[in-house]
């Protein structure tokens, strides 16, 4: 089984030397060691690895990185399958693809897309809307920019402009109004910079789109507790469950509103839910 140097990671994940020591002393990855104690990462690392930055650079707390971890290194495959592999981190949520087949593996709000391919032997993971590594020409510009496109667009402005990272959202909605990414993603963002009258309308439409999508649903039970519209928000985190009752975090802000509420029963069985669903995830 192949194996890759320190040298290899900096490489072709593009992280800094101090940045892969830290991943290992935070306990991300546990390398083997080289016949001189070097350390050799396996095929599982480098993606465990690219994951944890992309985590980090959605602001999860550590505790929770640690465990989205645990449970994408399960899913994960020893070596890289001939169809290639999609991974995409939402927030805490990573979701495994191998070819037509797709895993779950944990919840929470935020999409990122890492595109996994093994080119003339040699294994490249890459952001969707980074420029790939130096190896791989880049792809051919298409006529008109696909919803796909405007979506890798919106992942990398977002940092540095949202307003434009909003409106490729907006155009990657518009180009494929029943793939829930863009929504999620646009919706996010505006609410982020204080527009929650513009995110209420693109959840709605969203949801119009998509019907009872169970991220667009807890997304907007969020953006309704900040509204104050407790009710709402209790039939927006109602709906996610029902369509996902493995939501541990919808439970949890279940839990919390129904205590505010004076319901204690309903809050106990739901904060009951939330430690049954992290516990059994090894949380």
């Amino acid at each position: 089984m192949p194996s890759y140097s320190v040298r290899d990671v900096e490489r072709v994940l593009r992280l800094a030397p101090d940045t892969t020591r830290k991943f290992i002393r935070l306990g991300f990855v546990h390398p083997a060691r080289g016949p001189r104690r070097e350390y050799r990462f396996s095929f599982q690392d480098l993606i465990v690895l690219r994951t944890a930055r992309a985590l980090i650079d959605a602001k999860v707390p550590t505790k929770r990185i640690h465990r989205s971890l645990e449970s994408l290194r399960r899913d994960l495959p020893e070596s890289m399958p001939l169809s290639g592999l999609s991974i995409s981190a939402i927030g805490e949520h990573v979701v495994v693809r191998d070819g037509t087949a797709h895993r779950q593996v944990e919840s929470g709000q935020y999409l990122l897309g890492l595109d996994v391919s093994l080119e003339n032997g040699e294994l490249h993971v890459v952001a969707r809307g980074e420029e790939p590594p130096a190896e791989l020409p880049p792809p051919a510009a298409p006529d008109a920019p696909a919803a796909n496109d405007w979506f890798s667009r919106g992942l990398t402005l977002e940092d540095t402009d949202p307003d434009e990272a909003l409106s490729a959202y907006r155009h990657a909605a518009e180009a494929e109004p029943e793939t829930a990414a863009p929504w999620i993603n646009w919706g996010r963002l505006l609410h982020a910079q204080g527009k929650t009258g513009e995110a209420a309308q693109v959840y709605r439409k969203a949801l119009q789109h998509l019907g009872p999508e169970p991220l667009l649903l807890f997304n907007q039970g969020v953006l309704l507790e900040d509204l104050g519209e407790t009710r709402a928000a209790l039939e927006a985190y109602q709906g996610a469950i029902a369509e996902d009752p493995q939501l541990a975090d919808c439970h949890f802000n279940l839990a919390r509103l129904y205590e505010a509420l004076g319901k204690s029963q309903h809050a106990i069985r739901h904060l009951g839910q939330y430690r049954r669903l992290v516990n059994s995830d090894g949380r």
